[in-house]
């Protein structure tokens, strides 16, 4: 996936700003996708030269002016071709590349309790993501009711569920982990 196709498909539920969007992306996608919001308005700029999305500036007088996007018959064409091509992410969607996993490979060149202390990070980590979840699921609700499409947001909450399990996964590998560090 690519941050321009997460942008065209929430642009194809209907218009919104940038401010709008870079809010909409960080309830919903961020924990399988993130974006800084200087990428995300970047990537505008970049779609509506593709002529993916036009914009319009509206002049507002108490509140700075906003541009307000709209993706295009081009975008939903973008859109549609990306979600049709056969899905080469699927067998990467299995492989890890973490450098966070690398340093835990090679710990054994510090001390247990530098180790643990770093476990333990990552599981408080994972417990704030866990607390997180309820959010996006809130995000998701909140959306669906705006969109006005429960068996488009069935899909929202499938990739909520894969967020779930991916840190109810993190959870008990940092308990084992840490488990198998504590051993005596």
């Amino acid at each position: 996936m690519s941050l321009k196709h997460g942008l065209l498909g929430l642009l194809n539920y209907g218009s919104m700003t940038g401010y709008e969007l870079d809010k909409i992306f960080r309830d919903s996608l961020s924990f399988f996708w993130q974006a800084k919001t200087s990428q995300i308005y970047r990537e505008l700029d970049t779609m509506e030269c593709h002529g993916w999305l036009t914009s319009e500036r509206i002049i507002q007088n108490d509140k700075p002016n906003k541009r307000v996007y709209t993706i295009t018959d081009s975008g939903k064409e973008e859109l549609g071709n990306w979600l049709s091509m056969p899905e080469s992410d699927i067998a990467n969607a299995m492989r890890v590349k973490s450098a966070f996993l690398m340093r835990v490979f090679f710990a054994g060149e510090t001390s247990t309790e530098q180790s643990l202390e770093m476990l333990r990070t990552y599981r408080e980590k994972c417990m704030e993501a866990s607390k997180g979840m309820s959010a996006a699921y809130d995000a998701i609700s909140k959306y669906r009711t705006v969109v006005g499409n429960d068996e488009k947001s069935k899909y929202w909450r499938i990739a909520a569920l894969y967020g779930d399990a991916f840190i109810h996964a993190g959870l008990t590998w940092a308990d084992k982990a840490i488990a198998v560090l504590e051993e005596k």
